[in-house]
């Protein structure tokens, strides 16, 4: 998966006029923040070039996140998508991916809290898709106010950054604010899945009904320290691998996901929670079904499934 191109052009185009060592150096103390302080609540990105090498090293995996975790989301709940919230929307990466996934979407509200994030987000959508429907709000997660309801609320890669109080409360207010569906994306992690499960917990006791990734509404069933996670692949621009001093032309992000919605939804098909064990003329599946965690193999006597099976990767649907 690549960001649009306008989106490339626009990000290297606020790059071209700073010295790549700024860049570097800004994209490696972003990183030891985010490894050390998130949780806490704390301004970790602030400054211009700070925020832009967030925007180049970040945004192309939130991007491709969101939009993966976006496509099995909506495929599990229809309803009217009309108006979206991004909370904690950093420099517009979910309104992106909004965009690019929807033609029926009038108006994306992009809430953050750092003015240079605001301001950088703005610039990269200025004159293209998907300004038009987008408008910024200076806002907090942790103090989300107002009436004002939306067909879909997006939480990406925001609510890990909070302590857990802060993030109960969070979840609580996003969900007032969800008229159909809350989507919460957030990494690949054990800690961020267990907050993703915390977040379950809380929204089902609140009327909610969970649409995906889990094809039932029970608690989820893995055990001894396992964690359900997807990959995306996301392609590494030429600035990209020089501010991650990288070679490889993509890089795999890890994450996981939580969509509940207000109206029940109808039970899914099994999910591929790991990559398919492929042997001659046999693939194993490791899946979520509504009757919990299964390991089925699938032989070329059953010409469908194996085809289905075959074409299956982490994180699809395949009806078995």
């Amino acid at each position: 998966m690549d960001l649009p191109a306008n989106l490339k052009a626009a990000i290297e185009a606020r790059a071209a006029g700073l010295p790549t060592g700024d860049l570097i150096r800004s994209a490696r103390t972003m990183t030891e923040l985010y490894r050390d302080q998130s949780g806490r609540g704390k301004r970790l990105v602030t400054g211009d070039t700070d925020v832009l090498a967030y925007a180049i090293v970040r945004m192309p995996a939130t991007y491709g996140a969101v939009s993966s975790a976006l496509a099995h989301a909506l495929h599990s709940a229809q309803f009217p998508l009309r108006r979206v919230l991004d909370a904690g929307a950093g420099v517009g990466a979910a309104a992106w991916a909004v965009a690019g996934s929807s033609q029926t979407v009038q108006q994306i509200t992009c809430l953050e809290r750092e003015p240079a994030m605001i301001a950088l987000g703005r610039s990269l959508m200025a004159g293209q898709p998907p300004e038009p429907k987008v408008r910024w709000v200076r806002g907090d997660l942790r103090d989300l106010q107002g009436e004002a309801t939306y067909d879909l609320v997006i939480a990406s890669y925001s609510l890990n950054e909070l302590s857990e109080p802060e993030r109960r409360k969070a979840v609580e207010a996003l969900w007032r604010h969800a008229a159909h569906m809350l989507l919460i994306v957030e990494p690949g992690t054990p800690a961020a899945f267990a907050q993703i499960c915390q977040a379950r917990r809380l929204l089902t006791q609140l009327g909610g009904f969970v649409a995906a990734p889990c094809p039932h509404g029970d608690d989820c069933p893995l055990e001894g320290g396992d964690w359900c996670h997807f990959t995306c692949r996301v392609a590494r621009s030429r600035l990209h691998k020089q501010l991650k001093n990288a070679d490889v032309p993509y890089e795999d992000e890890k994450y996981c996901f939580l969509a509940v919605t207000r109206a029940p939804a109808a039970p899914g098909a099994p999910r591929v929670l790991r990559h398919p064990q492929i042997a001659s003329g046999r693939i194993t599946l490791t899946l979520c079904t509504p009757g919990g965690i299964e390991t089925r193999s699938v032989t070329k006597k059953d010409k469908e499934a194996f085809r289905a099976a075959r074409k299956a990767k982490c994180g699809d649907l395949v009806p078995l």
